[in-house]
């Protein structure tokens, strides 16, 4: 067997499809099949069973993908180490986060990052879930996600940085626009909510923390990211209850205001990456000094 094949059998795990993963490579299907074949020769079984939606891998299979996936990681994460130690201050630094992320939590990081380490190149790579993100750090395609933090994820660790409280953002002339704080349970039965991101961990720690409170939200307009749902709310489109994101102050004029919700549980974000000691150090460099600014 080779490492290729190791990737390749990986590949089609992680996407449940032969096809999809040819696809991705610029080769045929046959090209991907023969990959997994030589594999099942060496090793002596079946790892993937047809379904008629794609493949699955056996019980074999889920035990060579964990030990390949370990091993190309470790692998990919030595060569890039090897790589810091030859480029000295140059290399790569990738993330993942989006342009909700970037404003509100790297901003100042991004620059005195640039002044200190001209010659890094930072890449920032948009994710589309948590799930993405994990897995792009564990084939060792990303060094470092910006995520909501949830439960433990094998393969990964998770860093948090700061506890971003909830706040209802509404329209000025909302009946609820002059309260110095809103009681979840008192003020906001029945409340029509703007709809955080779909399955995305800070709307899954939303409802948890209302769930604890006996609190259930109706709601309607769903959007993709919070700075969508705090602009819907200035227009008076909805209200939206969102994390008080750094850096964006309370407003006292104009048509938005951001109203404490002190009862729900603070939301957790941070950092997650594959392993800690591995980390090269241009992407230790930053990590850290994002969490110094938000600390500070």
């Amino acid at each position: 067997m080779t490492l290729d094949d190791l990737r390749v059998f990986v590949a089609v795990c992680r996407a449940g499809s032969l096809s999809s993963v040819a696809r991705e490579l610029g080769c045929t299907q046959s090209a991907v099949s023969q990959h997994v074949k030589r594999l099942e020769r060496e090793t002596g079984v079946a790892l993937l069973e047809r379904q008629p939606r794609g493949v699955v891998p056996t019980q074999a299979g889920r035990v060579l993908e964990a030990a390949a996936a370990e091993g190309i990681s470790g692998l990919d994460l030595a060569v890039r180490q090897l790589r810091d130690l030859l480029d000295g201050e140059s290399g790569y630094v990738r993330v993942a986060t989006g342009a909700t992320t970037v404003r509100h939590f790297m901003s100042e990081a991004v620059v005195a990052y640039r002044r200190r380490h001209p010659r890094v190149n930072l890449e920032f790579r948009t994710v589309s879930s948590g799930r993405g993100s994990f897995d792009a750090l564990a084939d060792g395609t990303l060094d470092l996600a910006w995520i909501t933090l949830g439960p433990p994820v094998r393969g990964i660790e998770q860093r948090p940085v700061v506890e971003l409280p909830w706040v209802l953002a509404v329209r000025a002339d909302d009946p609820l626009a002059e309260r110095p704080y809103i009681d979840a349970g008192a003020d906001m039965a029945g409340v029509r909510l703007i709809r955080l991101p779909p399955n995305s961990a800070s709307a899954a720690h939303l409802d948890a923390a209302c769930a604890e409170l006996g609190v259930q939200f109706a709601q309607d307009t769903s959007v993709a990211d919070w700075d969508t749902a705090l602009l819907l709310a200035e227009l008076g489109v909805g209200r939206a209850v969102v994390p008080a994101l750094p850096g964006l102050a309370v407003p006292g004029d104009g048509d938005l205001r951001l109203i404490p919700v002190p009862g729900l549980r603070p939301l957790p974000v941070g950092w997650a990456v594959r392993r800690w000691d591995a980390l090269g150090p241009p992407a230790r460099a930053f990590a850290d000094l994002v969490e110094s600014y938000r600390r500070g």
